[in-house]
């Protein structure tokens, strides 16, 4: 048992990764797998190169952080929460029915419904009129951000 531990064979390293790939079927996060990966990787180069133990745990330890970084970074499909988010076209066009001053709150009508209603309360970072038209720029909470139709 102790010749496991001070020089494992290539073979281990296989069995090794084949446990985690089968620990990432049981717990499905798949970060586990490219542990997995590397350390079957480390058990070709083993097999290839007859390797020290430390050179082996080396090359898992950074094939290990490849792995993981080609996947958070390169590979990964980038997903965005709807959760609190406005899933709205903010670039409706609309009429402003109380003055607004910059940055105060004004009203506005929206010529399609935003989020469910047609009026809003509006800010801007421009003084815009009663009766200008203005396009919807950002869901703020329970008002919008909206600026001038050019």
């Amino acid at each position: 048992m102790s010749t496991l531990f001070a020089d494992p064979l290539w073979w281990h390293w296989m069995a090794f990764g084949f446990i985690l790939i089968v620990a990432e079927i049981i717990v499905p996060s798949f970060v586990i797998i490219w542990f997995g990966i590397a350390a079957i990787a480390v058990s070709i180069i083993d097999f290839i190169f007859n390797t020290a133990f430390t050179t082996e745990l080396f090359w898992w330890i950074v094939l290990s952080s490849f792995f993981l970084y080609m996947w958070f970074k390169k590979f990964k499909p980038k997903t965005l929460t709807k959760s609190g988010q406005a899933d709205e076209d903010m670039h409706t066009k609309g009429i402003v029915t109380e003055s607004i001053e910059p940055y105060e709150r004004g009203r506005a009508r929206f010529e399609v419904p935003i989020l469910g209603s047609s009026e809003w309360v509006v800010t801007a970072d421009e003084k815009i009129a009663v009766g200008d038209t203005i396009v919807s720029v950002e869901a703020l909470g329970n008002m919008l951000k909206v600026k001038k139709e050019k």
